[in-house]
């Protein structure tokens, strides 16, 4: 049965999807690819209420996993949402935030150290030409032969100072689902998207009748689209980015404009830049002919042939003749 459930690429949807502690902790698993024993919401949630030029959603969480070795530990995930291309800087400037943050500061024994951090970018965009929807950012130690360093790895000293980052592209889903990763995410795959109400996505609910956490996800989904604040909400972003896309339009229609304006000078330029050096090169053909007329007249005159009688033997005037060798 195809189920119309609200769409997740939206703040307020998602907001709304992973502040349910089940959803997130099913979606914080699927990503490390860990089991994840607990999870909680840090107490900062950033989100771009004001609507300024960028739009981004941001939120960390604080998730205690399972290694495989059965060892469990604190992760610190900065989970970050943008439908835009240009929020580098602002992600780079929210890390380093949280790399400042003393709530991030752990303890052992007297030992101060950072928790060990996950950013997780979910963008609304492609990446250059990056062709793989998950891309996973994985730091390792080297020595300086180029040698991975093993021994005495994880230590909290190291941890502290690097972070792992995992990216995924939205744009890039198109309905793969290969692993229980790409099968959460398959609810932000937008080539599901209804053909009349982008808010909306049109999922078939019998390919997940046998996965217990899909299921509750989609029923989270399907009550966001019932509700009429997170409706309203949805409308409120749809108004901002037509605005964005009205803005970056007309940008783009203008820098358009302008870089034909530029292509028509330099085609201009381009033109006079010939016309001249069309009219140099007959400038030198000129000045070479006369440097040729000067140096037979003056062979004439110098064999003692008079001004009249070189007239005649060039076809010129001996007004012309005079002109030439002055």
């Amino acid at each position: 049965m195809i189920l119309r459930v609200a769409n997740p690429i939206y703040d307020s949807v998602f907001k709304y999807l992973v502040e349910d502690l089940r959803i997130a902790k099913i979606l914080i698993s699927a990503l490390l690819k860990k089991e994840v024993l607990e999870v909680e919401v840090r107490k900062h949630e950033y989100t771009n209420g004001t609507r300024d030029n960028i739009s981004m959603f941001r939120i960390d969480f604080g998730a205690k996993v399972r290694e495989s070795d059965g060892s469990q530990h604190l992760v610190l995930i900065e989970l970050q949402k943008t439908w835009l291309e240009t929020e580098t800087l602002r992600f780079r400037q929210y890390l380093g935030a949280q790399y400042a943050n003393p709530d991030n500061i752990g303890k052992e024994e007297s030992h101060e150290f950072g928790i060990p951090m996950v950013t997780v970018y979910l963008l609304g965009h492609k990446v250059g030409d990056i062709k793989e929807p998950i891309i996973y950012a994985v730091h390792k130690a080297y020595d300086y032969y180029g040698n991975e360093v093993t021994e005495g790895i994880p230590d909290p000293f190291v941890e502290s100072l690097v972070h792992d980052s995992i990216i995924v592209q939205i744009p890039r889903l198109h309905g793969r689902v290969n692993n229980k990763l790409e099968k959460v995410l398959s609810v932000f795959d937008q080539t599901h998207k209804d053909k009349y109400n982008r808010q909306m996505l049109n999922i078939d609910e019998d390919n997940y009748e046998d996965d217990t956490d899909m299921m509750y996800i989609l029923r989270r989904l399907l009550a966001a689209a019932s509700d009429a604040k997170l409706r309203q909400d949805m409308n409120v972003e749809d108004e901002y980015f037509t605005a964005i896309e009205n803005r970056d339009t007309a940008i783009m229609n203008r820098d358009k404009k302008i870089a034909e304006q530029d292509q028509y000078i330099t085609e201009q330029n381009n033109q006079i830049a010939e016309q001249n050096n069309q009219i140099a090169e007959q400038n030198n053909q000129i000045a070479e002919h006369m440097k040729t007329l000067q140096a037979t007249i003056n062979s004439l005159v110098n064999r003692g042939m008079s001004l009249d009688e070189i007239s005649v033997v060039m076809g010129k005037t001996v007004e012309e003749i005079k002109s030439i060798i002055r």
